[in-house]
């Protein structure tokens, strides 16, 4: 069981990367600590191969009719919308995509609480990353008593057994938690504030459980104490290095699934159509976009 007051990253250590189940291996040694951060180039260069091994992944389970899940879940700041952008950058958004759920409307208020998540749920042959899930009600709406005791005790109750009922039906749940220290929370937040690009990523919510830190840590101890089930457990992604989150948690996800290549074989472009003589209208009879570069 993981518990811990504070999320912070492990001391540093050298580990070799995960050999994927399937036998494929695409990387060497790489230092695992926050100390420094990951060299840009073998980022980039271990990047590649991992999007490589996400497309192969990605025709697996698209040709086996696999459902599959994968949760992000983690502190304000804490890196997931990063990892999800880089998993999905070479994928086909009709095989995987990303749910991210605003604010449950008055309606779904009253219906039962899993039913807005049970309708994102994949059909056979997808892959649906959720940035945040079902499990805002052991965080934010704990934290923020926006549900009520019994709802509360009710989620904790109840979520372990949706999970198992969704693995039963042969769905493939696999969740990851984002764990970033205060400090490098902190900094993320202020480089936010910094940048006109970044604001829009704060919301006085944000803010808020800033100054709750202690609060969502007792939350999400006691998530973990509730829901890091055998069926489905919890993985940590040390995520005060970016790179390093991003690699090693792209490296897990592709040991998690058995998968094969299945990569079509090489195409051929066939010759065009002959001109038939057909005269187009003059392209002057066309709007274009102004040439400003």
């Amino acid at each position: 069981m993981l518990m811990g007051k504070k999320d912070k990253p492990d001391k540093p250590s050298k580990k070799k990367a995960a050999q994927y189940q399937n036998g494929h291996s695409i990387t060497a040694d790489i230092k695992i600590g926050h100390e420094n951060k990951l060299d840009r180039k073998l980022y980039e260069k271990e990047m590649d191969k991992c999007h490589i091994e996400l497309v192969k992944l990605q025709e697996w389970i698209k040709n086996k009719g696999l459902k599959v899940v994968v949760i992000f879940e983690g502190r304000d700041a804490a890196g997931k919308g990063g990892v999800i952008k880089r998993i999905t950058q070479p994928l086909n958004p009709r095989v995987c995509r990303v749910v991210a759920l605003g604010t449950a409307t008055e309606r779904e208020k009253t219906q039962w609480y899993f039913q807005r998540y049970v309708a994102q749920l994949p059909a056979a042959g997808e892959m649906v990353l959720f940035d945040r899930s079902w499990y805002n009600r052991a965080g934010v709406e704990r934290v923020m008593s926006f549900c009520t005791d019994d709802e509360y005790h009710e989620f904790m109750r109840s979520c372990p057994e949706f999970e198992r009922m969704l693995i039963r039906s042969e769905t493939i749940l696999i969740k990851y938690w984002f764990s970033v220290s205060d400090t490098e929370q902190e900094r993320r937040f202020q480089d936010r504030i910094a940048k006109p690009t970044k604001r829009w990523k704060l919301s006085p919510l944000d803010l808020e459980s800033r100054r709750r830190w202690i609060e969502y840590s007792r939350a999400k101890d006691e998530m973990f104490k509730y829901t890091d089930i055998k069926q489905a457990p919890w993985y940590v992604v040390n995520s005060d290095d970016k790179r390093r989150a991003h690699l090693n948690c792209m490296h897990h996800l592709l040991s998690m699934i058995p998968y094969e290549d299945l990569t079509p074989e090489e195409m051929f472009l066939p010759p065009r159509q002959e001109d038939t003589g057909y005269v187009r209208p003059p392209m002057t009879d066309q709007t274009f976009v102004p040439d400003v570069f």
